[in-house]
């Protein structure tokens, strides 16, 4: 659960509310700095830990809400012989938690701040501890990349709780061009995968009968980008089956250069459709990852795991330096690397063979 969901049940919800932020970890700890968990009357939101602290944390929230003060709670689970915290702590670690009463400014900021990031802009919700508790801002994040500037933002290193700040980030846009039946899946999947859907066509009777997306632009081809400002952020699907059609928009979202471009189809079909054209490098053509899928439902779970691997590329792999894509693709207890730095790929894991040795650069 991400800050974006609590922020949206906060601008829907006026309900007491107490907001948990994760805010300093010395050792291991099974969520980083700057994950939040939201208690409310009806349960939670999210989550700190594999499930040792929420109790402990659940049994503050009433007081806090009823004083309209923030506490600092510190968990130290380092100590091996301490069995205190039951078998399932896995965390091993040293951690500190600001709770928060979410009325006032923060309730009207948070609410704030789910509009802004509905319109697409990425925020910081900054902190600075005054006598009564916090003095609270809003800000347009920077062009910082948005992981690494909220682990800057998160607390002093010395984790000192009397400055902090949240990042709250929307979540990446698909738009889908073609919003026929086997488009609905993948919204539907999407949706529930972290992505904002919009969609796309010029044929009123598909686009308008209930197809899950939050934007809809009923639209000839070639104004579709421009209609939903499509940007260098988003993702987008070619899919209508209209190869005239399709070629139309193609022809307009390349200059916009999205994260990526998926196309629906042969290969045959889809050497026609780039007939002529330079094809960019966030082009994904066929699309999805091959898992031999047959059916709608079972090509949407390959076309949205691809998309889930190009959002996740930049914090796993590039940050490395040294890997593509392309290598998320190779598995290792979720990543694609051994300790030692050899690859593994999907055979070698079933075979239970050791990974490839790197190759020299």
């Amino acid at each position: 659960m991400s800050a974006y969901e609590i922020a949206a049940y906060i601008r829907k919800h006026d309900l007491p509310a107490v907001l948990a932020t994760l805010i300093n970890v010395e050792g291991h700890s099974y969520r980083k700095p700057g994950a939040v968990m939201l208690f409310h009357e009806g349960g939670t939101l999210g989550s700190l830990s594999p499930g040792c602290l929420e109790s402990d944390l659940q049994l503050r929230t009433e007081e806090i809400w009823e004083s309209g003060r923030p506490e600092t709670v510190e968990y130290d689970m380092r100590t091996s012989d301490d069995f205190s915290w039951g078998e399932a702590v896995g965390c091993g670690g040293k951690i500190k938690v600001v709770l928060e009463p979410v009325r006032g400014e923060l309730r009207r900021l948070l609410a704030e701040a789910s509009t802004q990031m509905d319109g697409g802009k990425s925020l910081l919700l900054r902190r600075s501890r005054t006598p009564g508790g916090y003095a609270y801002s809003l800000e347009e994040a920077s062009s910082v990349p948005q992981k690494r500037q909220g682990q800057r933002q998160y607390g002093r290193s010395d984790g000192d709780e009397a400055v902090f700040a949240t990042p709250l980030v929307p979540k990446p846009r698909l738009v889908l061009f073609g919003a026929g039946q086997d488009s609905r899946p993948v919204a539907e999947l999407a949706s529930r995968s972290g992505f904002r859907i919009a969609a796309a066509d010029w044929r009123e009777g598909p686009l308008m009968s209930g197809f899950p997306a939050g934007e809809r632009a009923l639209c000839l081809p070639e104004e579709a980008p421009e209609r939903l400002n499509i940007g260098s952020g988003d993702y987008v699907l070619i899919c209508s089956h209209q190869l005239q059609r399709d070629r139309q928009f193609l022809e307009r979202v390349i200059p916009r250069r999205p994260k990526y471009i998926g196309i629906i189809g042969s290969k045959a079909r889809i050497g026609l459709l780039l007939d002529g054209l330079e094809k960019p490098e966030s082009l994904h053509a066929p699309v999805g990852l091959p898992i031999g899928a047959d059916g709608p439902e079972e090509i949407a779970v390959s076309i949205v795991a691809e998309l889930i691997q190009v959002r996740r590329a930049d914090n796993r792999l590039k940050q490395k330096g040294d890997d593509r894509v392309e290598n998320c693709r190779n598995l290792f207890g979720g990543r694609a690397e051994h300790s030692d730095g050899g690859v593994q790929s999907f055979k070698e894991a079933v075979a239970g063979r050791r990974p490839r040795e790197r190759r020299a650069r």
